[in-house]
């Protein structure tokens, strides 16, 4: 499956609209589970601090996941006590979970969530969700790993944080820093599209949510944070270290096989308006160079000893067609797996054909430069014959690329909107990816917070209606995704039906 060649989904980032009034910019989301002697004085503090410091109008709401203490009751309470704080009860526990339900459901454009303890110093909650209200990037997050980061916690959780990091690096090629700080942020376009594909419910859920952007090419921004670890923390590190590898494990084998629709992520080219004007812009090349240069050296080497063994039982022309054709089938597999990004089986024996129409020619270029050789000394050595095959191959591996970059693996930058499905019915709930769900939040006309909605086990979490990107439910045809609610009620979109 490419994952590189869609025109885009998502619509270019955007600067949200100044003003006051109306939605609010942000929604904290703080997911809690039997917090009942921190909940409060962290809701209070939070409030503070948005109060004093955030220019825009924000939500903090209490994703309480199935609590039996009195969190419920502080929760309530809190709620009643300040408007700006909203409740929400799922009676299933899950960090992943809450976050997903309570981000679907939210309207606010920007969406964050953090830890009950504020183990974060709050002066970096500006500095993560200013980039996303610029439009500069899609995701935010902080990070205890970043050199400038201040951080207290004993040697086994630095250490446990350290190695985890490492091990995502090393297998899914993550380049974020720390994946399971408490603190990030999102746009919530993008959160609409991405939320459907993370399957994890619990710890695990922001590791996948950063590695599936990551891998789609959106942009994710990075906030050193001072950090101070809660020595009461209640997360079990074993059995959070267990299920965060076979989460590593599942991630990597639905990457591995092409399972994940990562092209609905896509951007369009610049964010600049005048950007969108530009057509067919070319995508990945330094990439490609780089992957088909390592694969072409290794199918040289490859080549050569198969050559050097069929060289011992026939003559050059002979092995030199045996060598080339199966070493021709190993890198046409390789190229389209590791410099082309296609996954899975489908057009698999349409590309190896190609890759034999290319072989063929190699094997002319090759052919004609022995058969020169030949030629012109009559008894070539052998040492003699294997130069002149390595320049030969130089000059095919050149015109293979722009054969197979142009012909076999072109980049289909379609003007229409992907055929990728929008939503799908699993057929069972271990499937890989969510459906995508779409939640209209009604307004109340007493004041600028949305009505919550119907508890999470209402929610029908596999609906049978599919339609695709970039069509609507009426039939018609119209942008993939929702657009990012005005602040300001007179800011409107006079193309938007809403």
């Amino acid at each position: 499956m490419r994952t590189d060649s869609s025109p885009g989904t998502l619509p270019a980032r955007e600067h949200l609209p100044a003003g006051n009034a109306g939605t609010p910019v942000l929604d904290v989301v703080i997911p809690v589970y039997n917090e009942e002697k921190d909940l409060h004085p962290c809701v209070l503090r939070l409030h503070e601090h948005l109060t004093r410091t955030f220019p825009y109008a924000f939500r903090i709401t209490i994703a309480d996941n199935a609590s039996t203490d009195s969190t419920p009751l502080v929760a309530a309470r809190l709620e009643a006590e300040i408007p700006e704080v909203a409740n929400f009860r799922l009676e299933q526990k899950g960090r992943g979970r809450a976050l997903r339900t309570v981000w679907s459901a939210s309207d606010a454009p920007i969406l964050a969530y953090m830890d009950v303890d504020l183990s974060t110093d709050l002066n970096a909650l500006l500095p993560l969700v200013a980039p996303l209200i610029s439009g500069h990037s899609d995701l935010a997050i902080g990070s205890r790993l970043a050199r400038t980061s201040r951080v207290v916690r004993g040697p086994k959780r630095e250490f446990i944080s350290r190695a985890y990091n490492m091990i995502l690096r090393g297998s899914l090629q993550a380049r974020f820093s720390d994946a399971q700080c408490g603190f990030k942020a999102i746009r919530r376009d993008v959160a609409q599209v991405l939320l459907p594909l993370v399957e994890d419910t619990g710890w695990f859920f922001d590791t996948e949510m950063l590695v599936l952007a990551e891998r789609a090419g959106l942009r994710i921004h990075e906030v050193p944070v001072d950090w101070v670890d809660d020595p009461d923390s209640t997360v079990h590190i074993v059995k959070t270290a267990t299920d965060d590898l076979k989460g590593v494990w599942r991630i990597g084998r639905a990457l591995g096989t092409g399972s994940l629709p990562l092209d609905r992520l896509t951007r369009p080219f610049g964010d600049d308006p005048r950007d969108r004007e530009i057509q067919d812009v070319p995508t990945g090349l330094a990439r490609q160079l780089v992957g088909f240069c390592v694969v072409g050296g290794l199918s040289t080497l490859f080549y050569l000893l198969l050559y050097s063994g069929f060289r011992q039982f026939s003559g050059a022309q002979v092995a030199n067609a045996l060598a080339l054709l199966v070493s021709a089938v190993a890198n046409t597999a390789a190229n389209r797996r590791l410099t082309f990004g296609v996954r899975g089986r489908g057009g698999a024996v349409r590309h190896q054909a190609q890759g034999l129409v290319v072989f063929g020619i190699g094997l002319a270029l090759t052919s004609g430069s022995l058969a020169a050789l030949n030629a012109a000394t009559g008894n070539p050595a052998h040492s003699t014959e294997v130069a002149v095959l390595i320049a030969a191959n130089l000059a095919a591996t050149v015109l293979r690329f722009l054969l197979f970059r142009a012909w076999v693996f072109p980049d289909h930058q379609e003007s229409g909107g992907s055929t990728v499905a929008a939503a799908h019915t699993p057929s069972s709930p271990s499937s890989t990816s969510f459906p995508t769900r779409t939640t209209t939040v009604p307004y109340r006309p007493d004041g600028p917070f949305p009505q919550r909605p119907a508890p999470y086990p209402s929610y029908d979490p596999y609906p049978t209606t599919q339609v695709r990107a970039g069509e609507a439910a009426d039939g018609s045809w119209r942008d993939a995704t929702m657009r990012l609610q005005p602040v300001r009620p007179h800011d409107t979109d006079p193309g938007d039906p809403r």
